[in-house]
């Protein structure tokens, strides 16, 4: 990550970075982070100086496919640790304990509070549980961090990144929770706890701050995407009944207008077949 992928993001994207004299050059401390885009797994570890080490969701450890092999591959080489999101009882304990075992050993320690990638570019509030109960039972420092425009880089979703664009790392100042220690069984103090990351997160980043998670966020926002594709079908859907019903009253007015006027020439055809046989008989006028 540091010999290799950190000088190509530094040719390529030219990543600049604030406050990394807030990073402790050894110790334990633990970093809290926003989380924009995929590519934050690449550029925070890459560029600065120490080794992190983040968890990760733990399907990137058991995609299927080469692609997953990869991803995989990458995860496990640069130390990351895979967390169970799916509710499994005794998955959040045991990253939890993974965590304070790489504190114990002196490093950093990596967490995105709101423990998926915003669907939108804003900050959602920050899950209790993890990072508070961690830095109460540790008593390592938290340090803040904001990731700036890593989602313009690689939008989710999209593998190829965007070059030409400048993402950024801002490092806030350590976070002494030491006040708390003992208490990380006390649901109100690790509230308290992550909601004071949360703001300095914000104050860093600038986002805009929801205070909803970022989980119910993306299910609303993929509601209403259901909500919305399944309107805009009923639209065209109306659409094309209309569509096809002018269409079919046309084809009957045509019908109409063809057979009036094969009407209109037949008795024409027929007056004049009968003006022709009373000629003939001299019975028509001269």
């Amino acid at each position: 990550m540091k010999m290799i992928v950190a000088p190509l993001l530094r040719i390529f994207f030219r990543p600049w970075i604030e406050g990394e004299e807030n990073i402790p050059t050894e110790g334990a401390a633990i970093i809290a982070s926003n989380h924009l885009s995929f590519s934050d797994s690449f550029f925070f570890p890459a560029l600065i100086k120490r080794r992190v080490t983040f968890i990760a969701k733990a399907e990137y450890f058991t995609t299927p496919g080469l692609k997953g092999r990869l991803t995989a591959a990458f995860f496990k080489g640069v130390g990351q640790l895979p967390v169970d999101r799916s509710g499994v009882r005794g998955a959040g304990e045991a990253a939890i304990r993974s965590a304070i075992a790489v504190l114990d050993r002196g490093e950093l320690f990596g967490v995105y509070p709101e423990g998926t990638r915003s669907p939108d570019g804003k900050l959602y509030r920050g899950k209790v549980g993890g990072l508070a109960r961690v830095a109460l039972a540790t008593g390592a420092p938290v340090i803040p961090v904001a990731m700036i425009d890593t989602e313009k880089v690689q939008p989710p979703g999209q593998v190829v990144p965007n070059f030409g664009i400048r993402p950024g790392i801002r490092i806030g100042r350590p976070l002494d929770f030491s006040r708390y220690h003992g208490m990380e069984n006390d649901r109100f103090i690790l509230r308290s706890v992550t909601d004071e990351v949360m703001y300095e997160i914000m104050r860093l980043s600038g986002q805009e701050y929801v205070d909803v998670y970022a989980t119910a966020a993306k299910r609303q926002i993929a509601d209403d995407k259901k909500r919305a594709d399944a309107e805009r079908k009923a639209v065209q859907k109306a659409e094309q009944a209309a569509a096809k019903a002018e269409k079919a009253e046309a084809e009957k007015a045509e019908k109409a207008a063809e057979a009036e006027k094969a009407e209109a020439d037949r008795a024409i055809g027929q007056d004049k077949a009968t003006g022709q046989d009373q000629q003939d008989k001299g019975t028509g006028p001269a």
